[in-house]
This record gives C-alpha cells, sequence and structure tokens, in this order.
C-alpha cells in the first residue's frame, strides 16, 4: 500500500489508494470503511445508533477497536478549518469534541467524487439537547442545562473563541452531580483570537438567542417542551444567565482599604463557580479604596485540583462535591499530609464505593457521577435519621432504592463505551 509522509500544521498526512486521511494519530481500523461510498448509504453493519442533534450535514456514527467516532461530510476547507480548530482547543484543555482525522479524496465506484468528512471522538456519557428531551423536562431541568450553555459561553469568550454558530444543536451534556457540563461539538464557523471584543461576544450572545428560540420552537412543536416553559424566556435566559456569570467572572470590585480580606473572598467565590484566578491587579483610588481586577484565566479549578491529588477526571461540580467528601475524610482521620490523605480516601472510599456497584447496573452512572449522587443520597437519609448513617448503608439504599430504577445512559447511548 503506497504511503508517503505529508506535513500539516495539526497533523500527519497518509496517502492511501483513492483516499488522503490527515491525522494526527492514524487508527488503522479506518482503512476499513467504506469511503468509496456516500455516508448516507452507508451500511448499518459499520454504523451504532446514537441520538443526535440536528445539524446541517450528514452525520453518522461507528464504532472502532472500542471507541465511538462521529463521522461528518463537508468540504474539505471547512474540514481542515474546523480540524485545526478543535485541535486547538484541545491544546488549551477547552470543553469540546477531540478531532480524530480528515479524509479527502474520496470517490465513489463509479468515479464520481465525493464530500471529504470530518472524523470526531464521541464523548462519553454525554447527550445531545433533542435526546434530552426525549420525554418533557422539568423546567428546572432546563434551565441547568441552560446555566451549562451559559458557562460554555462565558469560558469560550475568556478564551478568546469566537463560536459564531451558539446553538443547543452544537453543543453536548454530561450530567455534573445534579447540573449539567456543556461540550462544544461544532466548530466550523468559529475563530480563535487573543481575545474578543464585546461586539463579538454580542454577535455571539445574539447568535445564540436566535438559534435557541427556533430550537424551543421546535421542541414545543414536538411536544417535548413543559407547558410552562415559553420558547421566547428561554432564549432570553440563556443571555441573562450568560451576562450574570461575565459580569461576576470579570467586573471590576471597589473594596475598602480596611477590608482587604474581601480580595480573598472574590477569589473564593470564583474558585466556586470553577474559574482559576492567575493574578489580582490592585490599584488606589480616590478615598483611600483599591480597584481590584481579578485575571481569570480558565475553569476546571476543582477539575484540576482532583486530578492532581487523585488522579481522578471529573466534571467541576463532581469535582467539588468529591473533593468536599476528601477534605471530610481528611480532617476525620486527622491527617495533615494532603496527598497521603488523598491516597487513603481513594482506596478506602472512593474504589470501595464504585467496586460496590453489581455489573448490571454499572451503565447507569459513570463511576464519578455515581459517587456524587451517593454522598448527595447519604445526606439526605442522615437529614431524615437525625444523624450520620454512613457510607455502607447510604451505598446500598442508593443502589436498591435509586440506581435500580434509573435508566441505562450508556443504553441510551446505544453502545457499550469502554473507559479511557
Amino acid at each position: 500500500m503506497p504511503s508517503h509522509d505529508g506535513r500539516r500544521s495539526a497533523g500527519r498526512r497518509v496517502m492511501l489508494v483513492g483516499v488522503r486521511i490527515t491525522s494526527a494519530l492514524v487508527n488503522p481500523a479506518l482503512l476499513d470503511l467504506p469511503w468509496s461510498t456516500p455516508l448516507e448509504q452507508w451500511p448499518a453493519d459499520h454504523l451504532v445508533a446514537l441520538p443526535q442533534g440536528i445539524s446541517r450535514h450528514i452525520v453518522r456514527f461507528v464504532k472502532l477497536a472500542g471507541h465511538v467516532y462521529a463521522v461528518k461530510e463537508t468540504g474539505e476547507r471547512v474540514a481542515e478549518r474546523e480540524y485545526d480548530l478543535l485541535r486547538a482547543l484541545e491544546r488549551i484543555d477547552f470543553p469540546s469534541v477531540e478531532a480524530v482525522a480528515i479524509v479527502a479524496d474520496r470517490h465513489a465506484e463509479d468515479g464520481e467524487p465525493l464530500d471529504p468528512v470530518l472524523i470526531t471522538r464521541h464523548l462519553q456519557f454525554s447527550l445531545p439537547y433533542r435526546a434530552l428531551f426525549s420525554h418533557t423536562l422539568r423546567p428546572e431541568t432546563m434551565y441547568r442545562l441552560l446555566d451549562a450553555l451559559a458557562a460554555l459561553i462565558v469560558r469560550m469568550h475568556l478564551t478568546g473563541f469566537f463560536w459564531g454558530d451558539c446553538s443547543l444543536s452544537n453543543t453536548l451534556f454530561r450530567r455534573d452531580a445534579g447540573a449539567f457540563a456543556a461540550y462544544l461539538v461544532d466548530a466550523e464557523t468559529g475563530a480563535l483570537r487573543s481575545r474578543l471584543s464585546n461586539g463579538q461576544r454580542g454577535e455571539d450572545l445574539e447568535i445564540a438567542r436566535v438559534n435557541i428560540f427556533g430550537e424551543a420552537l421546535d421542541l414545543q412543536a414536538a411536544g417535548l417542551l413543559h407547558e410552562s416553559i415559553d420558547p421566547e424566556v428561554v432564549c432570553e435566559e440563556v443571555v441573562k444567565r450568560y451576562e450574570a456569570l461575565w459580569h461576576e467572572v470579570t467586573y471590576e470590585q471597589q473594596i475598602e482599604r480596611e477590608a482587604r480580606h474581601d480580595i480573598e473572598g472574590r477569589i473564593r467565590r470564583l474558585n466556586d463557580l470553577g474559574f482559576d484566578v492567575a493574578e489580582v491587579a490592585l490599584s488606589t483610588i480616590d478615598g483611600g479604596r483599591y480597584l481590584v481586577r481579578p485575571k481569570v484565566v480558565d475553569a476546571g479549578y476543582h477539575t484540576r485540583r482532583l486530578l492532581r491529588l487523585t488522579g481522578l477526571d471529573a466534571e467541576e461540580n463532581q469535582a467539588r462535591r468529591l473533593l468536599n467528601n476528601l477534605d471530610a475524610y481528611r480532617a476525620e482521620s486527622d491527617l495533615t499530609d494532603e496527598q497521603q490523605a488523598a491516597h487513603r480516601w481513594l482506596t478506602e472510599v472512593f474504589e470501595p464505593v464504585v467496586r460496590a456497584v453489581p455489573p448490571h447496573l454499572r451503565r447507569k452512572l459513570e463511576p464519578q457521577e455515581l459517587f456524587a449522587q451517593i454522598i448527595e443520597h447519604k445526606w439526605l437519609l442522615s437529614e431524615r435519621a437525625g444523624r450520620d448513617v454512613g457510607m455502607a448503608p447510604a451505598v446500598q439504599s442508593f443502589l436498591n432504592d435509586v440506581l435500580v430504577h434509573r435508566p441505562d445512559e450508556q443504553a441510551v447511548l446505544g453502545v457499550e463505551v469502554t473507559p479511557g
């Protein structure tokens, strides 16, 4: 099979008979896919049935070597631009799908040219918004989705990324300890800059407002929107929630000279929202007051702390809940060394809880979400009993009374998903 090395800014180019694959790391299983067949005609034995949002492109899901990939037909320049953008976002640890490869120079067996495809890795335990609305969602659940989307857009704008097509359809959602975490799926209209102007941020928000209004109307027409939810309110709520979070993260705060502890309080509030603060700029103003300008560099404060201490990769709210449990364990065990406490908590608390789940229930929730929900369940049981009920009884109660009745989330995804 002839091949040669090519050079691109974000991957390796491999020439095959009939097709050209550009990829950071070529998966040999890609060679077995029917590239000479239009994507909409791919045979079912190559496909995985997964829920997907509304897309202007033809998208199919395939399973290769234990992993699920999304394959999207698009123009070559668009595919290359989106591939490079997704790779750039991955390098800065932005919540988006992972670009895997571009397959170009496709031809049908009769010689007719076929559109190139962009391949991305499917995000485990994630769902598009239409799958979450397969049954009518309660208003509070809807607004948790909007919170997640608003937080994603804030993080995006802090990074300097202009989306250009903000919508629920271009977002995937994962459960995050009672909330949701949002991930960018489609970046073909995006642009990564050093910083965004207020006008660019406003344009993104106006696009979001229009797109989400249309999506909410579509849900309403399908009978999937709760009768108390107004589509016009939905699109306005996203903007309101974005503006409130953006203000909290970026506003300049005036504090009195004798209230300098408020600086630490501001940093703690930002950390509680999940944002890291790289530095704080202070300047004096009239009246002996300080003007405080925190430099927020990224979200994921609790996620990174948990990963550093335990090696567990979790969403932000999950990480916050697990860290609270770890800190309580450390205090109760009277351990001064944080790393030692984290290791013992992992082996004596977290791992035994996860192992207690019977095999037939393990596809219900990923381990970090499972543990976070058990912590919440234990708190509710203890409140009801007026005492600490202990972890073991809480685990059994959660398995018997809650988890067994939950839908199988990996079954909803339509595929066995391997760890990693």
